[in-house]
């Protein structure tokens, strides 16, 4: 685990100074260790999740975070590093205990050896006041960053566009996405590829004419028949789009907001 907080705090880093988050993932891919060699797909999910979780929930862990700090922290590599695995005790499943531990010896890997007393002191504290901590970042003194985790601009456009129901925008743009794939019904039927994932032990749910939402998103190699093409990933709101229009045949369609691939 700690080789993936380390590469995850470096790639975040790199992120906060400006550079663009899926270049940085890509790049880090290389930076895994050969003895991760045997299990790169989990390596790289769990690198994935550490940096789309800590950017994600950025802002409640920065108000766990800075009262847990006795003097401002100069080492960003460490700060990242915190954040990581922050959001680890917080989002995540996994073993507090391991968290901690993996995280004081990221701190040679950084390097940042001479932090490994703040980063065990940081994080064991964060667990004997997790409540407490947690009722903070929750609390209107923490602020609106810390509750909805989106920079304070993006907050005050949204209120002022949507007074109605900003703080369900806010909130719903924080929830992972369901994995919703599209049929291709030149090759495939949706009763057919639902059938093809039960076989998998895959649940599923039809939506819309050629849409299926997974109960639990699955790495796409687990899918029966994706290299073959019989299905792809897409939104569902993109899916109802194509809907809505209603293209027809001798139509010639501008596609504006078209994504390489």
């Amino acid at each position: 685990m700690h080789e993936a907080q380390c590469v995850a705090a470096g790639v975040l880093e790199r992120v906060a100074a400006g550079r663009n988050l899926d270049n940085e993932l890509t790049v880090a891919w290389q930076q895994l260790p050969r003895e991760a060699a045997d299990q790169p797909a989990n390596q790289r999910a769990l690198v994935q999740d550490l940096c789309y979780g800590v950017l994600r929930h950025r802002g409640t862990i920065d108000a766990v975070l800075t009262p847990l700090l006795a003097r401002p922290l100069r080492d960003e590599n460490v700060r990242q590093l915190l954040r990581v695995a922050l959001y680890q005790l917080l989002h995540t499943k996994a073993a507090p205990h391991a968290v901690v531990d993996h995280a004081v010896r990221a701190c040679v890997a950084l390097p940042a050896v001479a932090a490994k007393g703040l980063v065990n002191g940081v994080l064991r504290n964060f667990l004997r006041r997790k409540a407490e901590m947690q009722a903070l970042a929750a609390s209107p003194v923490a602020g609106d960053e810390a509750r909805y985790s989106f920079p304070a601009w993006w907050i005050n456009k949204i209120r002022a566009q949507y007074p109605a129901c900003f703080d369900e925008l806010l909130l719903a743009g924080n929830r992972h996405a369901p994995l919703t794939l599209r049929i291709n019904k030149r090759r495939v039927t949706r009763e057919m590829y639902l059938a093809r994932l039960a076989a998998e032990g895959i649940a599923a749910t039809a939506l819309e004419s050629h849409a299926i939402v997974l109960d639990k998103p699955v790495p796409v190699q687990r899918l029966p028949g994706f290299d073959e093409g019989l299905v792809s990933v897409q939104d569902a709101s993109a899916q109802r789009a194509a809907l809505l229009l209603d293209a027809q045949d001798g139509m010639r369609v501008l596609d504006a907001c078209a994504a390489p691939g």
